[in-house]
């Protein structure tokens, strides 16, 4: 029996079989987008006309040159009303009376006084001028005539002819006739072109003046960048610090607010001027306001500094000239006069140069020295360059712990008595041993000293570079005693503590390198101990305060305003042993930079000076070296290295060694297995790869040559 299905619903599927007939879609077109009306088009059109780069420049200049006119006309007017009454002399009162100097104000009063007088005898003398100049005029045309009269009988006399007396009097009526009609002529076109000669004045004055908006001078002097700085201006940059107080009291007097300032003085590469604030205003409210105080000045942030002076109530400005703090200044005399010598007693380091341009030098006498900065921006140069100009006093001795380890101190071998080189935990416990050793020698002085009051000792310098290495270290001894923090039980805390309590009475002096200051890695008691404190560019005003102390942060030094690389080498330094202004606490240098090969030049000298210095080491060196393991060692997970920079951290790793390799000596040694340096971006590079395929092969050769 079949069945009958019936479907309910219609397939919905396609047609499988290729008999299927092709239905072709015809897909309409898109119908055509709606006209933009016409108000938009025209609405587009005027705004593409406004903001137009020659409709602003249009509008600019039209601008400009009406308001030049203008207040061109507003500045002769002033002028004039000064010069006819005593509104100039009043400002000055008003702006010395604002300042709170009430002589000057008395001085001006003065001034007022004789001035209405002189005024008032000249307009008493105007009651009495038309009667004299009645009785002058009548008197000179009466000789006038006279001399003519006379002249015409000579004249006469000798022509002859009596018409000649009247000659030189007709001649003289003539050329007075001619004048007036000379004037009748030209009194016309002058009505009309004088209108416009006298607003053509007015605009001079005016363009003169930029006495325009800023937004409508020209683009050159709406920068004002490198403009040279004047009373009016620096008036002006002070009015505009959003200071209330100061705004108004600048208003009050006027354009006599000039009378804060003192005289503005050529300083170096720039101008020195002093502030006198009117009261209510402190100075620290303008230090606060540096960054805007300096783009009022039409200058970097970096380049306005802002100190304190002796004077009450005065803000001492130093404005650089525009761009000269990134010039360079010029090399270290150490480099330039090969027969400079030192002195540790009496002596002068040639550091760099201050602001104003002038050599910048410190004594070092007996002074516990600490300089700190942020990575990379010379803190490891500037302490060099105190050590290599200290290295020329042959008297001095010198213990070093270099807990960077890439070679930066290598020219002191041979100088030092201790060289200790390389950043591991080992290596800085043997840089704590160092300085407890130093402890033990400024012990052995003081009682030396107890039982000699004269006796002399040869200045010692423990110099450690990288000194945050050591207070970070978590290494402890056998007695579980650690070698780093900041507690009673930290050997090297403790070391660094008593060479500064006592050191310097018997020439025993500690000098520090350390990074980015905190309470962790520059304990607060270590970094109080020196009595020199410099430091480079920092993150922060508290670690500027931790590096200089508070007293020159609240003076205007301010570490952490230098900018990041771009000012290498530029310290900001606390110090009695530096020459600096009476009554600042802290003064910038930008130090001499001194490269490694000058560097080296420079110790050899020092060499030359002494007997000789054996140099210890805390690694011992004798055993063999692989020269090309120690090449694989020094690049570490680096892709490629300079090949200098490899020679340099194979001086560091074992000087003695590798004293005298230079680039022949090291492509010789990757050639003898198969490798050679390459070029990158034009500088001379070894590759990693290549040295492990070096190491490799050479493994390789040796399993083969075994196995034969």
């Amino acid at each position: 029996m079949s069945e009958n299905v019936v479907h309910l619903h219609k397939p919905t599927d396609p047609p499988t079989n290729d008999t299927a007939p092709t239905v072709l879609t015809v897909v309409p077109d898109a119908p055509p987008a709606p006209p933009v009306p016409l108000w938009v088009r025209s609405g587009r059109a005027v705004k593409s006309a406004v903001t137009h780069e020659t409709t602003k420049t249009t509008v600019r200049a039209v601008a400009r040159h009406s308001l030049y006119t203008l207040n061109g006309g507003r500045i002769v007017a002033r002028r004039t009303w000064d010069g006819r009454t005593g509104a100039r002399y009043e400002r000055m009162i008003r702006a010395a009376e604002a300042a709170g100097n009430l002589e000057a104000a008395e001085e001006w009063e003065e001034r007022l006084q004789r001035f209405r007088a002189a005024r008032h005898h000249r307009r008493m003398d105007l009651l009495h001028s038309p009667v004299e100049a009645a009785k002058g005029v009548a008197v000179g045309a009466g000789m006038s005539i006279g001399v003519l009269v006379a002249l015409g009988i000579v004249m006469a006399i000798n022509n002859g002819d009596v018409k000649d007396v009247i000659t030189p009097l007709s001649a003289t009526i003539d050329f007075i006739a001619l004048l007036m009609r000379i004037v009748q002529v030209v009194w016309g076109p002058a009505l009309t072109i004088g209108p416009f000669l006298a607003l053509l004045a007015l605009w001079g004055v005016g363009r003169h003046q930029h006495a325009a908006p800023q937004w409508a001078l020209p683009a050159n002097i709406r920068s004002g960048e490198g403009e040279p700085i004047t009373p009016s201006i620096v008036v002006k940059a002070l009015r505009d610090l959003g200071i209330a107080p100061l705004k108004n009291a600048i208003k009050e007097m006027g354009d006599a607010g000039a009378s804060m300032l003192s005289p503005i003085t050529i300083a170096g590469c720039g101008v020195e001027v002093d502030v006198t604030l009117p009261s209510g205003v402190s100075t620290n409210e303008v230090q606060s306001k540096r960054r805007k105080l300096a783009e009022n000045l039409t200058r970097h942030e970096h380049e306005v500094f802002i100190t304190i002076p002796p004077a009450a109530r005065t803000v001492r400005l130093w404005i650089a000239d525009s761009g000269a703090l990134d010039e360079p200044i010029g090399p270290s005399p150490l480099v330039t006069d090969e027969t400079m010598t030192a002195n540790y007693k009496t002596g002068k380091a040639p550091w760099g140069q201050d602001l104003r341009g002038d050599s910048a030098e410190l004594s070092v006498y007996q002074r516990h020295l600490l300089i700190t900065g942020r990575s990379n921006q010379g803190k490891t140069a500037s302490l060099r360059a105190l050590a290599l100009w200290l290295a020329l006093d042959r008297s001095v001795q010198f213990w070093l712990g270099d807990l960077k380890g890439v070679g930066d101190w290598a020219m002191f071998d041979g100088i030092a008595d201790v060289l200790i080189q390389g950043p591991t935990d080992e290596h800085v416990i043997q840089v704590t041993e160092m300085v407890e050793a130093a402890v033990a020698e400024m012990n052995r002085r003081t009682e030396a000293r107890l039982v000699d009051p004269n006796a002399v000792f040869p200045p010692l310098i423990v110099l450690v570079d990288e000194a945050q290495v050591a207070f970070m270290c978590p290494a402890v001894d056998d007695e579980k005693r650690p070698y780093g923090g900041s507690k009673a039980t930290s050997r090297y805390f403790m070391a660094v503590r008593k060479i500064h309590n006592q050191g310097r009475a018997v020439d025993v002096l500690m000098w520090q390198g350390t990074q980015d200051p905190t309470d962790q890695n520059l304990p607060k008691l270590v970094r109080e101990g020196a009595h020199t404190r410099a430091s480079l560019v920092l993150g922060t005003e508290s670690q500027s305060r931790m590096a200089l102390g508070d007293k020159a942060v609240d003076d205007g030094a301010a570490p952490h305003l230098l900018r990041q690389g771009l000012d290498k080498g530029t310290l900001v330094v606390a110090s009695d042993g530096i020459v600096m202004a009476k009554g600042q606490s802290s003064i910038t240098v930008r130090t001499h930079f001194i490269d490694d090969e000058p560097a080296a030049e420079i110790a050899e000298r020092a060499k030359a000076l002494r007997d000789g210095a054996t140099t210890l080491r805390a690694v011992d060196r004798g055993e063999e070296r692989d020269p090309l393991a120690d090449v694989a060692a020094v690049i570490g997970d680096t892709a490629r290295l300079r090949t200098d920079e490899v020679l340099k951290r194979l001086h560091a790793l074992d000087t003695a060694v590798y004293r005298e390799w230079n680039n022949g000596r090291l492509k010789r040694l990757l050639e003898e297995h198969g490798e050679e340096p390459k070029k990158s971006h034009g500088v001379m590079v070894v590759r990693r790869d290549d040295v492990a395929r070096a190491l490799a092969n050479r493994d390789a050769d040796g399993s083969a040559s075994a196995a034969e």
